[in-house]
């Protein structure tokens, strides 16, 4: 039996994006609910486009989104490698979702709380803890929250199992998906033993899916190796021109500024570059979005 990684986009969306049970799981797992009366029961699917509401602003696309029955909703991501402006199109995706639910003339007492979870197949901070949990609080007196959006980012790569007794779900599904991929032979009895993660390793299956489906599935981590090495050759050419021009001006002030910059130039062009040639190969804009970090704007106005 041959399984597919779960981090993929195809596979991803088809776990948690198909299946209700499967992602109500996730969610009271992985959210930080203070009590099980305010654990998810029921979930409804939601477009995962978020189109705006005037054709000047962005549109976005997220993997996952749903909400409950008492109208909180739900933003899931997989996110393959960290970008400085993720956070940033995190907040602007929840945001959005959050704004949409008035009419104009709405009562504000009617929102209800949207939740942002994401999962990073890479690190981005220097914390030892793999989950990170972002709320609005008041500086001096954390205390004191301004509720509506709440953030989740859990870094995959830093998580390792433990024995946690009151988090025995969450370290099941953070297992999932950090140990099950195409070299997978056995699946973990702990894993085959909980009935929804034995269903969710069963659809990663691949006789349960296409000729074509698989083809997507190995471009798609095609891609994900293309723009890895295009980042890391970004980061290393850039990082040598800050250097020079920053030993050319004979300070230290112009060194740092000058690595800085030309990381931060040669990583742009990069994804510029790639994008490109994914738009030429048709590939989907929201594979296209995921893979580079760049909106929408910026792909369609690329050649």
């Amino acid at each position: 039996m041959r399984y597919l990684n779960p981090k993929a986009d195809l596979t991803f969306k088809k776990v948690f994006g198909e299946h209700p049970d499967l992602v109500i799981s996730f969610l009271n797992a992985l959210l930080p609910f203070e009590t099980p009366e305010d654990e998810i029961t029921e979930v409804e699917y939601l477009n995962p486009e978020l189109v705006p509401r005037t054709p000047l602003h962005k549109d976005s696309i997220v993997d996952v989104r749903c909400k409950d029955h008492i109208g909180r909703q739900f933003i899931v991501e997989m996110q393959m490698m960290w970008t400085s402006a993720y956070k940033q199109r995190v907040l602007f995706n929840a945001s959005k979702a959050y704004v949409s639910q008035l009419d104009k003339g709405g009562d504000y007492q009617l929102l209800q709380p949207v939740y942002s979870l994401n999962l990073v197949n890479d690190t981005f901070s220097d914390s030892e803890t793999y989950y990170h949990d972002y709320r609005i609080v008041e500086v001096a007196d954390t205390q004191e929250v301004i509720e509506g959006l709440r953030f989740i980012f859990i870094e995959l790569p830093k998580f390792t199992p433990k024995n946690y007794e009151d988090k025995k779900m969450q370290v099941l599904w953070l297992r999932y998906l950090t140990e099950i991929n195409e070299k997978t032979i056995e699946v973990p009895e702990e894993l085959r033993e909980n009935p929804e993660i034995n269903k969710a390793v069963m659809q990663l299956e691949e006789s349960a899916f296409t000729e074509g489906q698989l083809r997507g599935y190995e471009k798609f981590w095609d891609i994900i190796s293309t723009e890895k090495m295009h980042i890391s050759s970004a980061i290393h050419d850039g990082l040598e021109r800050g250097i020079k021009q920053g030993l050319e001006r004979g300070i230290k002030q112009g060194l740092e500024k000058g690595i800085k910059e030309g990381r931060e130039e040669g990583i742009k062009e990069s994804k510029k570059e790639m994008a490109s040639a994914l738009k030429r190969h048709n590939v989907p804009m929201d594979i296209i979005m995921e893979t580079t970090g760049l909106t929408a704007e910026e792909i369609k106005g690329l050649p």
